[in-house]
């Protein structure tokens, strides 16, 4: 019931005020965004794959208005590869970008994220790693796709996330369950109108499942974004039913969250890789994380009580 709400919030520029002001937030934003530059977030990385993990790397930052703010988006994340570089971690260590970083919503939107993301997935090959590009809201996935495509003519490598919870979906994985492809789903994280999404949580894990079974069966990759132990045990039964080996899908889940599970699915042999985020402009990003989960909300109020 509070998910549409925080989301709303998410869009609030006194709440995000308020929020960014209260005396427990800095705890609960650690949780989940370890680190606000490349110099912090390093150690994180090298402390992840020390223990098996792999990870997928999110600059956060959404709310970009001008074209300068878009270069200095594409800037950062060229900053991460450099620094990438002298790690040689190669895949175990990728990259997610959300288009509306580089510019996607502004005016000629759609060729100036692909002119922004560009030089990002050209370095991100030349240390033999890889970017996916992260699904928003349902208005913005035709030109990521399109640009997903565009993309996937020079580096076939390069990934998109698709999200359950959108009737278009279970189409849109059929199309993408092709040979090379790299397919991550979620549930998704955005409130969208009844006319193009599931609002009931019985009816997002249905689809999510049988979305999960397309990309199982298809010649893919397919890369689970989820914590919930019910699908991943549908997950892992899934691909021994298609006969998939090991490091032929992956577990992806977010940092801070359940990494208990994060280490006993490495233990086992699953490729099991870490979103992790960083940066200053955390607060789309963290109210997201707020909405998907009761308990994380009620960590969030109880540091509140307890630094107040």
């Amino acid at each position: 019931m509070l998910g549409p709400v925080i989301l709303a919030a998410s869009r609030s520029d006194r709440i995000r005020r308020l929020i960014s002001a209260a005396p427990g937030t800095k705890q609960v934003v650690d949780r989940f965004i370890p680190g606000e530059t490349v110099d912090e977030i390093v150690p994180i990385i090298r402390d992840l794959t020390s223990q098996g993990l792999e990870l997928t790397m999110d600059v956060v930052g959404e709310d970009i208005t001008t074209p300068e703010q878009a270069e200095a988006a594409r800037d950062a994340y060229l900053a991460l590869i450099d620094r990438l570089t002298e790690l040689e971690l190669g895949t175990r260590a990728e990259m997610s970008v959300k288009l509306s970083m580089f510019g996607q919503a502004l005016d000629g939107g759609h060729e100036l994220a692909l002119a922004n993301v560009r030089p990002v997935v050209e370095a991100a090959a030349a240390i033999g790693t890889t970017v996916t590009l992260d699904a928003e809201d349902h208005t913005t996935l035709d030109s990521m796709f399109a640009i997903h495509e565009e993309l996937r003519k020079d580096f076939p490598q390069t990934g998109c996330v698709i999200q359950a919870y959108l009737f278009r979906t279970e189409a849109d994985a059929r199309r993408l369950a092709e040979n090379g492809s790299r397919v991550r789903l979620v549930k998704g994280a955005y409130k969208e109108p009844a006319e193009v999404a599931y609002q009931q949580k019985h009816e997002i894990d249905k689809a999510y499942v049988r979305v999960l079974g397309i990309l199982m069966e298809g010649a893919g990759y397919p890369m689970i974004g989820s914590h919930d132990p019910r699908l991943i045990a549908i997950a892992q039964e899934l691909a021994h039913r298609v006969g998939r080996k090991l490091d032929e899908y992956e577990f992806q889940m977010l940092y801070g969250i359940r990494t208990d599970e994060h280490l006993r699915l490495a233990a086992e042999g699953h490729r099991m890789r870490v979103y992790t985020a960083y940066g200053t402009d955390w607060y789309g990003y963290f109210m997201r994380r707020l909405a998907e989960k009761p308990a994380n909300l009620r960590f969030f109020l109880r540091s509140m009580v307890s630094k107040g």
